[in-house]
């Protein structure tokens, strides 16, 4: 085996949407790992929304990324070896492993995975930290009862098709949101939503407004916000008195830099949004799913048996090589993306 490995690591902090200069593909000694460490074979890595904010130097929930510093996510690899009792070679694992061939990690920040309970890659979305976020944030926040009716963003990826086939199946009515026809079909034809608008057909706000209403008659009762933009600005007119919008994520004006602190050009206002919340007796809650953790394990084993049997369905759009990472990332900001997006890494 080589004493090799690769990594890519920040090389610039990006001025809006990224681009390959902002990233670096480097060589470097495989680590041994220390007290308590496991070292890992990456062999699929996690592209999330979450990283893009990691990118800029502002402050968040989580430290960002240092310059020269290795991008880091969630991978999934097997051990080669083990300073930590209780974790031996050959073991398949999950952790916070970066964007690298190779890694060492705390052996607490660590969890076991079983190949034969399901595909390891299924920890990076459906049975991992997007699927538990759509899972916690809708039963937590959006409290969904049969009867009512659910509009999510970003229907078809991972935490998105989580909330909306959760939803259908305690009996709400289900519309989609995403971007393409291709992805509206696959929201009605794989995870079941009732309905699905493509944004992208819309040149405006006021159309985009319609045809959600058309899509839900009888108004909003919970939107689970991935996006922000000009979809939640329609959505906002549409929510029912006592409606709940759980806050997940902005992916819309992640490119502005600073998380999305220059939204400007979007429509919407800090009394328009505030007025709607007030007259309408709206619950809105952000979450972060890391502040959860301790859920995980019912998450799991309420969701694991509904996907053996196909009752939860999902979908993942697997690239190939380490080297391919930065474009994959920059076109999951862009909607490029088929599902869960993951870089096979070796």
């Amino acid at each position: 085996m080589s004493d090799q490995m690769q990594q890519i690591v920040l090389a610039s902090r990006p001025t809006g949407a990224p681009s390959q200069e902002n990233f670096r593909l480097e060589s470097a000694a495989i680590p041994s790992p220390g007290e308590g460490e496991i070292l890992v074979k990456v062999s699929h890595m996690s592209l999330d929304p979450y990283m893009r904010g990691r990118m800029d130097d502002a402050k968040s929930y989580a430290a960002p990324v240092p310059i020269g510093g290795k991008m880091e996510g969630g991978s999934v690899g097997v051990v080669l070896s083990s300073n930590a009792p209780g974790f031996a070679e050959g073991d398949h694992m999950f952790g916070p492993f970066g964007w690298a061939t190779h890694s060492t990690a705390n052996a607490k920040m660590c969890r076991k995975l079983d190949p034969a309970q399901a595909p390891v890659t299924t920890s990076l979305g459906v049975l991992g930290m997007p699927g538990f976020t759509g899972w916690l944030g809708l039963k937590e926040y959006g409290r969904p009862k049969s009867g009512e009716t659910l509009a999510v963003a970003a229907a078809t990826g991972p935490v998105g098709s989580m909330v909306g086939q959760l939803a259908k199946a305690q009996g709400l009515r289900t519309v989609g949101i995403a971007g393409g026809a291709e992805k509206c079909a696959l929201a009605k034809g794989s995870f079941g939503f009732d309905a699905c608008i493509d944004h992208r057909a819309y040149d405006n706000v006021k159309d985009l407004r319609k045809a959600m209403k058309e899509a839900a008659p009888d108004g909003i009762d919970v939107y689970f916000e991935n996006v922000g933009g000009p979809v939640l600005d329609a959505a906002l007119s549409l929510m029912n008195p006592h409606g709940r919008i759980p806050v997940c994520g902005m992916i819309a004006w992640y490119n502005a830099g600073g998380l999305g602190a220059d939204a400007a050009g979007q429509g919407l206002t800090a009394p328009k949004i505030w007025r709607t919340i007030l007259v309408n007796f709206l619950s809105v809650n952000g979450f972060i799913i890391s502040n959860h953790w301790d859920r995980f394990p019912e998450f799991v084993a309420e969701v694991a048996p509904m996907i053996a049997d196909g009752r939860v369905k999902y979908q993942e759009d697997i690239t190939e090589g380490l080297e391919n990472a930065p474009q994959a990332f920059m076109d999951l900001l862009t909607g490029g993306n088929h599902g869960k997006a993951i870089v096979k890494v070796g």
